[in-house]
């Protein structure tokens, strides 16, 4: 049986969505938001530590995200993980035509609703984060019946299906994280999508495909930033690249960057603190 470290946090303003979204940055096994704190669940091997932790907390301080906080550590043994995501997942309308369901949830589809089934698990990717629902809403724009996606980080693998149902031709799923590589297969298997999303666990450097007509990436900046070059080498000349993860704060730097690599900006979406960024790729 495996066990796990356990932080419980409370942060003052209590913001779950900002803060559970900045932390699946890390290496975490899972995350469970309570009524007043977040509990995050780390494997005993992971490096990951209290003073990590820690610090990560006064650098957003420090940025005047949150005013105060407290973290709570304990050894725990391993839990039933899906009783636990089970509690807080629930029947999602991202928009009047898009739905995202657990499977263990029964949904009665509208006329033209397209119904996704996720189960997270321990995998990013539920359609309840401000940074999924807004790459959704764009996907239900942009996604078209020729195109070939690549999906960077896809954890539950949840846009990689969503572009599929909306009408994308192929998509290659991608992460790193051998979990999300093990969700990611179960949730394109129950969306009888397996014949058109292909999950590897590669980073994308590691990829040999190119040519894509449209990439999808739903990571935090810094990785966004350490893979422009991978992201502009792999998409076809006026492809779309859309991406969030960013927060409001960050945008400038974000844009800017990718227009160095001739990018252009199409649209700037926002909900809450959270930003996504639909980009052209122009030729030099």
């Amino acid at each position: 049986m495996k066990n796990f470290r356990q932080f419980r946090i409370i942060a003052e303003p209590f913001n779950p969505d900002l803060i559970s979204g900045l932390l699946w940055n890390f290496e975490i096994t899972g995350i469970q938001e309570l009524e007043d704190s977040i509990l995050v669940f780390v494997g005993d091997s992971s490096d990951i530590s209290y003073d990590i932790i820690n610090k990560f907390f006064f650098t957003l301080k420090a940025q005047n995200l949150i005013e105060s906080f407290k973290i709570e550590e304990q050894f725990i043994k391993s839990k039933n993980w899906n009783k636990e995501w089970e509690k807080n997942l629930s029947i999602i309308e991202i928009t009047k035509n898009l739905v995202i369901k657990p499977s263990f949830k029964e949904y009665v589809s509208k006329e033209n609703q397209v119904v996704i089934t996720i189960d997270p698990k321990m995998s990013f990717g539920t359609g309840m984060h401000e940074t999924t629902k807004l790459i959704l809403t764009l996907l239900e724009e942009y996604a078209h019946s020729k195109q070939k996606v690549l999906d960077v980080g896809s954890g539950t693998a949840i846009l990689s299906i969503a572009a599929i149902k909306l009408g994308a031709q192929q998509v290659l799923a991608i992460d790193n994280d051998e979990w999300c590589y093990i969700n990611g297969n179960e949730n394109v298997k129950k969306n009888k999508v397996s014949d058109k999303v292909e999950v590897l666990n590669s980073e994308i450097q590691n990829i040999s495909e190119t040519k894509f007509e449209l990439i999808l990436a739903n990571i935090n900046k810094s990785v966004l930033l350490s893979i422009k070059e991978e992201l502009a080498r792999r998409l076809i000349n006026n492809g779309l690249l859309i991406i969030s993860g960013v927060l409001l704060q960050d945008e400038n730097q974000m844009k800017q960057s990718f227009e160095e690599l001739h990018f252009k900006i199409l649209r700037t979406k926002q909900l809450n603190e959270w930003i996504a960024l639909v980009l052209q790729k122009q030729s030099p």
